[in-house]
């Protein structure tokens, strides 16, 4: 498993890349939601997100009983249960309040880890929140140490950056799959290529954390007969996919089966090849033609340069990420090993001339 240390956070806050999204699991017997959390640990997996049904937290919290400090918990200030258990999307604040009181002693623990505005895809919504007192409420939390972060999820990237522009801001919670990205999504699929890429950049630039929701495009980037683009992805292309956004810590599928977590499980045995998503670079052209979008489709390059980290280092650097003109620093083969041969050229399914940003690149890291 591999562990991504959270920019605002401590030491000891580090996420595991493959997380566990809790959405679809209420209707599973109790015993084996705890089963398949408390061998989700065993795996690996420290962290979570809680928007589920009220029938999920009462063996959730049997199954980190002993082990709280292991796991991370995304818990939502937004969204409440009925007397059935069933979900539901809520703006009264009392009833976030004691849903979020409820779920503290339910859950067996006194504080949640992060504290998220639930589902916030409108400017006036955000406003309203604030105008209610949620995000007070949570401010308030935080300094009690009932919420250690705060953070919202959203689908929506001009609204999202509304938030982030508050400054407490430490993680966002965002829908991220290549249908989603390219334009070939539904009505959550919102925001211009270049929007959603700038967002997922600033988050980088920024130090807020990204928590991926929706990486298979509700399992329809599975199946070629249900894919927007025609062709098939599987579970460890749209993984890898996702985590190798700017900004991504985790990601969090939901599951409903233990069949459904050991299939999430062989992303951790799966080999580059397996996890290689290329193929999105034949089908995605038309929407992002000139922009480099790291799929490494250009590969192997004559010269020995990973093509597609050299791009992401140079574009978060453009942005202003320190971090990643340090880690530029530390590649073996920099920009400056091109020996214009052009292969890449040819290559890329988007057009990009990667000679000329080589050239660039190597002027830009060299000043």
């Amino acid at each position: 498993m591999e562990y991504r240390r959270m920019p605002h956070g401590t030491e000891k806050e580090s996420f595991s890349v493959l997380g566990l999204g809790m959405g679809g699991i209420q209707h599973t017997p109790a015993e084996e939601i705890e089963a398949i959390i408390k061998k989700a640990i065993d795996n690996g997996i420290n962290f979570f997100d809680l928007c589920a049904g009220g029938a999920v937290y009462e063996p959730f919290g049997r199954a980190i009983k002993g082990q709280r400090e292991k796991v991370f918990l995304q818990v939502h200030f937004g969204a409440v249960y009925d007397e059935n258990g069933e979900y539901g999307w809520c703006r009264d604040f009392e009833t976030i309040k004691k849903t979020f009181e409820w779920e503290l002693e339910t859950l067996g623990t006194d504080y949640v880890d992060f504290g998220f505005l639930h589902c916030v895809d409108e400017a006036d919504d955000f406003e309203n929140l604030c105008k209610i007192g949620v995000f007070d409420y949570l401010k308030e939390l935080k300094e009690k140490g009932i919420v250690k972060h705060i953070g919202f999820s959203s689908h929506t990237p001009s609204v999202a950056n509304t938030i982030i522009d508050t400054g407490v801001i430490d993680m966002m919670m965002f829908s991220i799959n290549p249908a989603y990205d390219f334009e070939k999504g539904d009505d959550y699929g919102i925001g211009s290529v270049k929007e959603r890429f700038d967002l997922f950049k600033r988050c980088q630039r920024e130090g807020i954390g990204i928590s991926v929701m929706k990486p298979f495009f509700a399992g329809q980037l599975l199946t070629k007969e249900h894919s927007p683009f025609g062709v098939a992805l599987t579970h460890n292309q749209c993984l890898q996919y996702a985590i190798d956004r700017p900004g991504v810590l985790t990601a969090v599928p939901g599951v409903q089966t233990m069949e459904h977590l050991d299939k999430l499980l062989e992303f951790l045995q799966a080999d580059e090849k397996e996890k290689d998503y290329s193929v999105i670079a034949t089908f995605t052209a038309e929407t992002i033609s000139g922009i480099c979008v790291y799929c490494n489709h250009c590969q192997p390059c004559p010269a020995g340069i990973d093509v597609g980290l050299v791009n992401k280092y140079y574009d978060l650097a453009l942005a202003g990420d320190t971090i990643a003109k340090n880690h530029y620093t530390k590649l073996s083969t920099k920009a400056g090993a091109c020996i214009q041969c052009g292969h890449c050229d040819e290559r890329c399914p988007f057009s990009v001339m990667q000679t000329k940003r080589m050239l660039a690149i190597k002027e830009f890291f060299d000043i």
